[in-house]
């Protein structure tokens, strides 16, 4: 895994949504003066925890761009999580284990990674404006609804039913429209997308059939997918069998 270090970068020129909520006369200053160190690390296994540098008040590595699969195995399972843009990582506060068991974390680098480190001196200049540090803390906050998301999927009975929702729900965030339908630009193995899911993987093949032989979803050759029509009424399906179910 190669990972290289990169330019000094204006924080709000790679991520300009940390600057709306500045007031104009402070987002040309907070654009000046927070600025943070990138690296990149290329596709692969990726080992942040082998940078052994001084954490303490160090705010997180910011995803600039690309995508990286976070894997925690603990016994014979498994489950994932993915993250790009935009989200905030700690991997020397993620990867700790819990003293009533141990885990393993492995993380995969998807799409090639590109970082800004957000420092102790990042974080000292960046605290002049609250509302930046304000929206870094949301990130941290989005990210773990997106996991307790995936985890109320993982309770859906079927396995296709969690597929097509969790598809819809990544392209979401990583999708873009195209005449055929939805574009999710992510080459997910089906051993991914049955850590994604809480699913074993034959069930997610069998699953992932059963989808394109109805016209849900398609394979391109470059190993993206394609979502056809609008979000699953699957999802409404079950909410409404939740509805009408009583309450013991």
């Amino acid at each position: 895994m190669a990972t290289a270090e990169g330019d000094l970068v204006r924080i709000l020129d790679v991520d300009p949504e940390l600057g709306y909520n500045l007031a104009p006369e402070d987002h040309e200053a907070a654009r000046r003066y927070a600025v943070a160190r990138t690296h990149t690390v290329e596709t692969g296994d990726w080992a942040p925890l082998a940078d052994s540098r001084d954490h303490s008040a160090h705010l997180g590595l910011l995803v600039v761009e690309g995508t990286v699969c976070r894997t925690i195995r603990l016994g014979h399972t498994a489950c994932a999580e993915l993250l790009g843009q935009g989200d905030v990582l700690r991997p020397w506060n993620e990867d700790c284990g819990f003293t009533v068991a141990h885990f393993d974390v492995s993380w995969t680098v998807l799409a090639p990674l590109r970082l800004a480190t957000l420092d102790q001196r990042f974080a000292a200049v960046a605290c002049r404006w609250p509302a930046m540090i304000d929206l870094i803390i949301s990130r941290v906050v989005l990210r773990s609804r997106c996991l307790a998301f995936h985890l109320t999927v993982t309770h859906l009975t079927r396995v296709d039913v969690r597929l097509l929702v969790t598809m819809w729900f990544l392209a979401e965030r990583w999708g873009r429209v195209s005449r055929e339908g939805v574009v999710l630009p992510l080459r997910l193995t089906h051993q991914t997308l049955a850590h994604l899911i809480g699913a074993q993987r034959p069930s997610v093949t069998t699953a992932l059939g059963e989808l394109t032989s109805g016209g849900r979803i398609t394979r391109c050759p470059d190993g993206s997918w394609l979502l056809h029509g609008e979000p699953p009424e699957e999802l409404r399906r079950v909410e409404d069998t939740v509805a009408r179910t009583p309450v013991s």
